[in-house]
């Protein structure tokens, strides 16, 4: 799960505007960024792991209340303060005007659009499976194409920062059923953390499997020299700051809801267990 709302509250007062302008300028790049719609699409890919959960736990006879539960879990608009909140505390007190002129014209606007949109399609197993399928191929013939998104992937450190978000996120999921009492003692911290590290390399492979197949299907209408322009802004100290910024922001959401999910988890294993 990759690999990202903003309520941005701000107590005004006289003799502050330098904070004031910040906000404002926050507030400008994550609808640049498209933030919201990308939280929105999140939040249906949580619904449908909510289902795979549930499979796990239950068979083919989940709880009635199981859905609510879920639903509950990824409710959309504290998903969109958490993102907002942390995006705008990594971003605080810096020029964001570099960012925002790269977001709001050409190339930078297609390239959010093509984004938001390639992870809307990606909601279809279909449409998934095609482009694996279809981003195997271009890597195993190392197409032209291939190699400069795994510039972009390189460049933005996109396999590193998704594999430790992950990775961040069973953590919490473990942590998630301790806290709600299903190991019973069975497991201490830091067996689980070893037990997390033990999975890094699967996560590596997927991760990477998913990176791959979402960048090149998203890019895939744009020519060669509108990418090469994005990994060069990437290698900027603006897109270096972006890149922080969106890790945080979403990895911190990531792992509540995690943890959330391994509570509510626990709570019908040790209901069954009883």
């Amino acid at each position: 799960m990759t690999f990202r709302m903003l309520i941005l509250v701000a107590a005004l007062a006289l003799g502050a505007p330098a904070r004031a302008q910040d906000a404002a300028t926050a507030q400008d790049l994550a609808t640049a960024l498209r933030l919201d719609e990308i939280v929105d699409i999140m939040q249906q890919e949580g619904l449908a792991y909510g289902d795979d959960i549930a499979q796990d736990l239950f068979g083919d006879t989940p709880p009635a209340e199981w859905s609510q539960v879920i639903a509950a879990i990824y409710d959309p608009d504290r998903m969109r303060a958490r993102v907002s909140a942390d995006f705008a505390a990594a971003l605080q007190g810096e020029d964001l005007g570099g960012l925002v002129a790269f977001f709001t014209a050409e190339p930078g606007l297609t390239f959010i659009a093509l984004e938001a949109s390639a992870r809307a399609a990606l909601l279809d197993d279909a449409v998934e499976e095609a482009a694996k399928e279809s981003a195997a191929v271009a890597l195993a013939d190392d197409t032209p194409r291939a190699q400069l998104i795994t510039r972009f992937v390189e460049v933005n450190d996109l396999i590193e920062t998704n594999v430790v978000s992950a990775m961040n996120s069973n953590f919490a999921y473990y942590m998630g059923l301790m806290d709600g009492g299903a190991l019973s003692g069975e497991l201490s911290e830091e067996q689980i953390l070893a037990d997390v590290w033990a999975q890094e390399s699967e996560i590596r492979t997927s991760t990477t499997e998913w990176i791959y197949s979402f960048l090149l299907l998203a890019y895939d209408p744009v020519s060669d020299s509108d990418i090469e322009t994005y990994i060069a802004f990437s290698e900027t100290e603006d897109g270096r700051l972006l890149n922080q910024a969106i890790f945080e922001a979403f990895d911190g959401m990531f792992a509540e809801i995690s943890h959330a999910l391994g509570q509510a988890s626990a709570r019908y294993m040790v209901t069954q267990e009883l």
